[in-house]
């Protein structure tokens, strides 16, 4: 398992991102992610699970590299990915800390929908198994995270939706799932549900 490991170019500046209400509400929802164990860390140490919110344009605050076994995160925590690009594996923020080893995923998000305002990604084994048994979208299970052509694959299905809030399985991406929507709640909201269907006889 590779999981947590930054595949992209980073470039990186100290600085602090700007506190909104919006990042309130996405920490509080992370933090009720990682207590039903959807955010942690694995036994050999590597951490799963990212959130994020749109700013501006393609900007976006996102959780940053390291942080997924802390329960309650800090201002100090995320990062500002100011821009990135999938075509040249590059992502650059502004933060105390890198940013989450799935930013691009995140960004690819935000630039194939404008009215995305919130990612969620999250790992449960039960879920993902459910998700990829019954037809939930996915994407291709050969193209691994982190990289340029998962930020590509991820594109390609958000142009194809047309409602929000979504929710894929990464097939190639094990127990990988992620939602995401206009706001922070649907996405979480629609978590849940599939989390209580996918544990449902």
């Amino acid at each position: 398992m590779d999981d947590g490991y930054i595949k992209f170019r980073s470039e990186r500046r100290d600085g602090a991102v700007t506190v909104s209400a919006m990042l309130h509400e996405l920490n509080q929802t992370r933090t009720s992610l990682f207590d039903l164990s959807l955010i942690g860390v694995y036994a050999n140490g590597v951490g799963y699970g990212n959130l994020s919110v749109r700013t501006n344009g393609s900007q976006f605050i996102v959780t940053a590299s390291a942080t997924g076994g802390i329960r309650t995160l800090g201002n100090e925590h995320y990062c500002l990915v100011e821009e990135f690009s999938a075509d040249q594996n590059y992502v650059r923020s502004v933060g105390p800390l890198p940013a989450s080893s799935e930013a691009m995923t995140h960004g690819a998000i935000y630039a194939a929908n404008p009215t995305v305002r919130c990612v969620i990604h999250v790992h449960c084994r039960q879920m993902f198994n459910y998700c990829l048994a019954n037809g939930h979208l996915t994407t291709p299970a050969n193209i691994p995270y982190g990289t340029p052509s998962m930020a590509h694959a991820v594109s390609t299905l958000v142009v194809a939706q047309h409602a929000l809030p979504v929710l894929f399985a990464m097939a190639g991406h094990d127990e990988g799932i992620v939602a995401y929507g206009a706001d922070v709640a649907s996405p979480h909201t629609l978590l849940l549900n599939e989390l209580h269907r996918s544990k449902t006889p």
